[in-house]
């Protein structure tokens, strides 16, 4: 038996805390040719069809070496062809992040701001549409670690229905706790990372394509690695071959990560954990008197954003510092205009966690606030 080595737990987005299980299937090195290692593969990519409500006669996984925004520049840069124009709903820093990429690759695209701790309006995007006849794609976040916030995709995806248009999903940092039916949404492209809901650690991400918007991508890649209809036609002619050197021993663990979400209830009893976890601390920490920047009504499971005190003097450096001998490390925040700090609830963070995460802040606004 081997005794966890971990002397603190990560309240982060990701990476997050992971289970020595997971963590223990990296101790085997694997070669990427062998047919058992490939095997491994698609049976990862067969279960995020699962996870996404989908088939495999419409759909189709592409695995996809580096983090999320690796696997967002792929699709943005794979799948927009030059004629092509993207709307982007902006309240955050990854869909900031979206523009940057867009920007750099000199594709066109609109975007529509919003205040960052309210989630985009569907109506506004009707009118940014009717403004804009050239908009054939709409590239949204699911849910913005950046303040905690998520966004409703039911509303967009009718704008998207309305206007037949190509749809785009980061679900970074919701898929596999928030359940979302990708068929159902008419979702062509949603990405996700190994390191998130499902509790792998970092290494690749994800796209979960549908298969007549990938076929039709053929050509629009602007770059080598990161050619996403290239690197499906690698998986699908030799049976989980990646294209490049793969991250072995992530897939490994994403595998049995996999193993152990539905070991769990699957999505559903996973999303439920987090929920509960995420209301506790903030119910909790505002008592202690952090209020959370986002309301209840747009408030995601995955992570929170606190504001600094009113009056008070706090050192995130110190907190932080002081948190984690204490066995708990948290996030800074990543807001420009406002000083706070986040705190996740996802991975291998449990009911008991959260209550000593909250008798920790209660001590240290006590001795140091």
């Amino acid at each position: 038996m081997i005794a966890d080595p971990n002397t603190y737990k990560l309240l982060t987005p990701g990476p997050l805390t992971t289970s020595l299980s997971v963590r223990k299937e990296m101790l085997v090195d694997r070669c990427t040719w062998d047919d058992d290692y490939k095997e491994m593969t698609q049976f990862v990519r067969r279960e995020l069809l699962t996870l996404a409500h989908v088939s495999e006669t419409d759909y189709t996984t592409v695995l996809m070496q580096g983090s999320g925004t690796f696997g967002v520049e792929s699709v943005l840069s794979s799948v927009v062809g030059k004629n092509d124009c993207v709307l982007v709903p902006v309240n955050g820093a990854y869909s900031e992040r979206m523009c940057q990429i867009l920007e750099r690759y000199g594709i066109a695209f609109v975007r529509e701001d919003f205040a960052w701790n309210e989630c985009v309006d569907a109506a506004r995007l009707e009118a940014v549409i009717a403004a804009h006849p050239e908009i054939t794609t709409i590239s949204i976040v699911h849910n913005e670690t950046t303040s905690g916030l998520i966004n409703d995709l039911v509303s967009v995806s009718e704008v998207v229905k309305n206007h037949n248009l190509r749809f785009i999903v980061d679900a970074m940092s919701s898929f596999g706790a928030v359940d979302v039916n990708v068929a159902e949404l008419g979702i062509d492209f949603l990405i996700s990372s190994a390191n998130k809901c499902i509790q792998g650690v970092p290494g690749f991400s994800f796209i979960i394509a549908r298969r007549e918007a990938l076929t039709a991508t053929k050509g629009n890649a602007r770059t080598i690695s990161l050619d996403l209809h290239s690197q499906w036609k690698t998986m699908e002619k030799d049976n989980g071959k990646w294209r490049f050197t793969s991250p072995t021993h992530v897939v490994a663990a994403f595998a049995q990560a996999l193993k152990e979400l539905q070991q769990e209830g699957g999505v559903t009893v996973r999303g439920e954990r987090y929920a509960a976890t995420n209301r506790k601390l903030r119910e909790g920490m505002r008592a202690l008197g952090f209020e959370p920047f986002v309301s209840e009504a747009f408030q995601g499971p995955i992570i929170t954003t606190f504001l600094y005190p009113e009056g008070r003097n706090l050192d995130f450096k110190h907190m932080h510092h002081w948190l984690k001998e204490q066995g708990y490390v948290i996030y800074p925040g990543k807001l420009t205009d406002r000083d706070t700090f986040r705190i996740g609830n996802i991975g291998e963070i449990y009911d008991a966690d959260a209550d000593r995460i909250l008798e920790l802040f209660a001590q240290y606004t006590k001795e140091f606030m």
